[in-house]
């Protein structure tokens, strides 16, 4: 492979970068604009993917482990990562719809696709749609204008995305993580029942060992507004859970509990309604809702009686799931890595090849045993 790299152009449009602190975070996930039918919400999370069949030693080139394996056949679709071909989008323009920068998975996959875009030569427009349907559909008209051969969308909301389609140029467009209908050539990221299997049977599986399978509730921190991805990834926990302890008992469900700032409120009213509850079954659709989760059992004395597993396996979480007994296990998409899959894919199907429907994530469970072995942890002591 050549190893001169053409410089990146990135343009930031006008949708506002969210802020940083939780609070914006919480703000701008309600700013829905009255033009997408007022859709949009919670920030959806990250769908992940399958996991692969093998397991090497580089990082985050890992596929399926031993839990992973156990599950069973893996879905169809799940593909590898792999760098871009330096100059094989030389010329193009590029877009991205980010579905919100203050969002740290959002941020790790935007700077994926920043690199892979530079090293295929081709520019980028990134514009952030700040976890805000209206400034999603901003975006689109903006990449219409400014004449993109291609984009990856990343916006919250499924149900505002034939608007966007609608307003966006007549392109080749990639899904990430949420689906987006009707102008979508190929979907990006996970194999949501199947992802929240893994992490439900881990949990199941901890759950039964320590405790027989007696527990006081199930707690399901969701995001309806992701639509599908939401059904089927808190499906596949229920599917996995159930497969090892049986019907779900007590079950609460906690919808808008992606970010950390209303998990945190949510589950702070839902730890009063449980008062000298023991083992709390807590379970989210990312690793988001689960730190705010943690962070009310915290404040309420309460840490030692909640018991979970997510999904991401976010840099925010990393700790947690290291040094926390109680963080049972998680499960990785590596959004630092989604551009190997994105970026060559936009850039063939500009080119007019023919791309699969499906562009899955390849998964790894990950816990407290194997954590070192896949992400290289600072300042967890």
């Amino acid at each position: 492979m050549c190893t001169a790299v053409a410089l990146l152009t990135v343009t930031v449009l006008g949708a506002a970068c969210g802020s940083e602190d939780e609070a914006a975070v919480s703000s701008a996930t309600g700013a829905v604009g009255e033009a997408v039918e007022s859709a949009t919400s919670e920030a959806a999370t990250t769908e992940e993917a399958a996991t692969t069949e093998e397991t090497t030693e580089e990082t985050t080139e890992t596929g399926a482990t031993d839990t992973a394996a156990a599950e069973g056949d893996l879905p169809p679709g799940v593909v590898q990562f792999e760098e871009v071909e330096a100059g094989s989008g030389e010329g193009m323009k590029l877009g991205y719809i980010s579905l919100g920068e203050a969002v740290p998975f959002a941020r790790l996959v935007t700077n994926s696709l920043k690199e892979q875009a530079a090293k295929a030569g081709a520019e980028l427009i990134v514009c952030d749609s700040a976890l805000d349907g209206q400034k999603a559909l901003d975006c689109a008209r903006n990449f219409k204008t400014q004449g993109v051969q291609g984009y990856l969308n990343f916006q919250v909301d499924q149900k505002s995305s034939p608007a966007i389609c609608s307003a966006g140029p007549d392109v080749p467009v990639i899904a990430i993580d949420i689906v987006q209908p009707p102008c979508q050539d190929a979907f990006m990221g996970a194999a949501n029942e199947y992802a929240g299997e893994l992490a439900g049977r881990a949990l199941g599986e901890f759950i039964k060992e320590k405790f027989d399978c007696k527990y006081d509730a199930y707690v399901s921190m969701e995001s309806t507004a992701s639509g599908d991805a939401n059904t089927q990834r808190m499906g596949g926990y229920r599917k996995g859970f159930t497969s090892v302890c049986g019907d779900i008992q007590n079950e609460r469900i906690l919808d808008g509990a992606d970010r950390i700032d209303p998990a945190r409120t949510q589950f702070t009213d839902t730890l009063t309604a449980l008062p000298g509850k023991k083992v709390i079954v807590l379970v989210g659709i990312n690793d988001d809702g689960l730190v705010g989760g943690l962070a009310a059992a915290r404040t309420a004395g309460r840490e030692g009686d909640v018991y979970m597993a997510g999904q991401g396996a976010d840099p925010t979480a990393w700790c947690d799931i290291k040094n926390n007994p109680n963080w049972v296990g998680d499960v990785a998409y590596f959004p630092e890595r989604y551009g190997e899959i994105g970026i060559p894919y936009l850039i063939k199907a500009v080119k007019g090849e023919e791309i699969p429907k499906d562009l899955l994530i390849p998964h790894q469970v990950v816990n407290r045993d194997n954590i070192d072995d896949i992400y290289t942890l600072e300042d967890c002591k």
